[in-house]
Parts: C-alpha cells; structure tokens; sequence
C-alpha cells in the first residue's frame, strides 16, 4: 500500500519582531541573547541557551541581509530573494526607520556629513543608544532629507510615498527635514532644555503657516517659507506707532481675569515685552534673525520667567495682546491685519510650547 505525500518547499521569512527590535536598537547577537535570557524566554520555553543563541544568530544573519533593501524599501517591495508578507514588510520598514528623539535632538543642527557620523560615539554616550543604533539613525535622516529636500509639495507626503513609513513617523521626519532645510539653530546653550517634541510641535505649526503649504500651486514647498508673508511683516511696525493705545485696550481687556502681580507686570513692563515680539516680527525677513527664530522666543521666554510669569497667565497676555492689536485704527488694512493673525497665531503657540 502506498503513501502519497505532498511536498512543498519555500523560503517563507520568519521575522521575530522582538528580535528584530533587539537587532535594530544596536544589540550584538550575544547582548541580544543575554537580554532574552533574563527576560525568562528559556524558562518560558524550555529551551536552552545554546538553542536561543542559534535562532538569534540566525535571525541576525537575515537582518543583515535584509538590510541592503531596508536603506531603499522600494527595493524591498519589489525583490523576490525573500518572501515576506505585507504587514511583516511593513514591520521591518517602520521598525528600521524608527528613531530615539533623544539621538535625533543631538543631530539637530548639525551637518549631516561623513565627518559627523564619526562623533557619533558623543551622542551614543550622552543618550545612552548604543552606537549602531546611533548610525543607523543618522543615515536615515541623511537618507530621507538628502531624498526628498528639494521636491515639491508636502513633504510628509512625499515621504510616506517613497519611503513607506507611516503617517505619523513621516511626519518626525518632515519636521526633521523642515528644520534642516531653513537651517534653524538649535544648539545654543539657552535652547538646550527644549525636547525634539517641542521643536516638532512648533515645526508643524510653523510649516502649516507660514511656508507656501498656503498656496494652491502644484509645485508649492511646505519646507520654504512664504517670503512675501516674511516682507510683509516689516508693515507691523507700524503698531508700535499705537504703544500707548495698544497698552491701554490690553491692560483693560486683562485687568478683570489677570493675577494682581501679573498685570502690575504688563502694565510696567508692556513697552518691554511689545517692543520683543515686534522686533521679532519685522526682522524676520532676514535669513539670520529667521534661523535665530528659536533663539529670540526663548530670550523672550526668559525674560517672562524672570518677571514671574506664570504659563496660564502669560497665555491671556498673549492672547490679549494679540486680539487688542486688531482693535486699532491702523489695523482697519485687511492685509495688514491678515499679516498679524498670522505671525501671531504661530508666534504665540511657539512662546507656549517653549516656556513648558
């Protein structure tokens, strides 16, 4: 009597995503299997430490080979060498392109060079993200800005299609992109306190406003501002013309909700802290005050916090002196009053997001 037994042969690639992470986040095969160790997989499994070692060395060895096509994931999407099922593909991809905040703050104003990438060993030390994670990071931010820095259009967008990434991690990325295309800095020493989510929020906010995203042209760039917006700003002297009327409708649209000590602030000091915001605002055509933009709202933020300033009360401030500008007879011009809504709509939250 025979057996009839069917046969098939494949080259299915089994991905293990908790080894994988391992592999991406910089861990040699022996640190990976040291952490699954302790971790209890043994215990849990029943196997041995010598059969643990050999599946991670073997998963190592396809990571590895993997690789080449993770630094093009279109390559990835098209290649035959390996059989992988979409949402382990995009596992891999999102997995890969993935980055520590910490380690892309350190890279933030820096030049993306060969020479950088060689001092990654500081950043590694400094966050405690193990170096080969560190120059995966940097190659992917390279990669990706290198790639789509002078397309047209939205740059998340651009990224999610060339790139596969999720919506939420091309936007890390277009917010990484926008900051080195217009070259903000990033590394005084005054704005070493702010996170990459900060500088992210007041990216998005600031490429949503005031970049040409505004614009219906096809060929618009969400990572060039709107020069004619920033030409325009210079018009907006004109309210410091208005200092006195402009100090009155603000302290007595506050006096009623403000803090006694805070609006004794304001009114003492509204020449002070107007003149600061104005001069941002009329300088910023200048493509040094604009990459010095951070560096001028957190000299503003200090000044506010060595007054006393709390945030809840610098926001009606804000607010207030934002609404009572629109209230003057030299703001009656509809250009004029767009132009300030919309530096302050930006200028206002970034002051917000910074002062924490």
């Amino acid at each position: 009597m025979c057996t009839e037994v069917d046969v098939f042969i494949s080259n299915y690639t089994l991905v293990d995503p908790e080894i994988y992470q391992l592999w991406v986040e910089g861990n040699t095969a022996s640190e990976a299997v040291s952490i699954l160790n302790k971790q209890g997989l043994g215990q849990t499994t029943g196997a041995s430490l010598e059969l643990i070692a050999s599946d991670v060395l073997d998963h190592y060895r396809t990571y590895s080979l993997l690789e080449k096509l993770l630094s093009n994931p279109n390559k990835l999407q098209e290649q035959v060498e390996f059989q992988i099922e979409p949402a382990t593909r995009q596992l891999l991809i999102e997995k890969y392109y993935d980055f520590d905040d910490n380690v892309i703050r350190e890279l933030l104003g820096k030049k993306l060079s060969s020479r950088n990438r060689k001092d990654l060993d500081e950043v590694a030390e400094k966050t405690g993200v193990p170096l080969k994670s560190c120059r995966r990071q940097f190659d992917n931010v390279k990669r990706i800005y290198k790639t789509v820095e002078e397309m047209p259009g939205s740059v998340v967008a651009n990224i999610q299609k060339i790139f596969f990434l999720s919506k939420e991690l091309a936007q890390k990325y277009g917010c990484v992109v926008f900051l080195a295309c217009i070259r903000f800095e990033t590394n005084k020493r005054r704005l070493q306190y702010l996170k990459f989510v900060a500088l992210r929020k007041c990216s998005e906010i600031i490429m949503d406003v005031w970049t040409y995203s505004n614009t219906s042209a096809a060929d618009y760039y969400d990572t060039e501002m709107d020069k004619e917006f920033l030409l325009d700003l210079r018009e907006l002297r004109i309210i410091s013309d208005r200092e006195k009327e402009h100090k009155h409708l603000v302290c007595t649209s506050l006096k009623p909700t403000l803090l006694t000590k805070s609006y004794a602030e304001t009114e003492s000091n509204f020449r002070t802290y107007s003149r600061a915001i104005l001069a941002l605002a009329t300088s910023l055509h200048r493509a040094r005050e604009l990459r010095n933009l951070f560096v001028e709202v957190a000299q503003f933020i200090e000044m506010c916090k060595g007054n006393g300033w709390a945030s809840k009360d610098l926001k009606l401030f804000l607010d207030a002196y934002s609404t009572c500008a629109t209230e003057l007879d030299v703001m009656r011009d509809g250009e004029l009053r767009a132009t300030w809504d919309r530096f302050m709509k930006v200028i206002v939250q970034c002051i917000l997001i910074m002062f924490g």
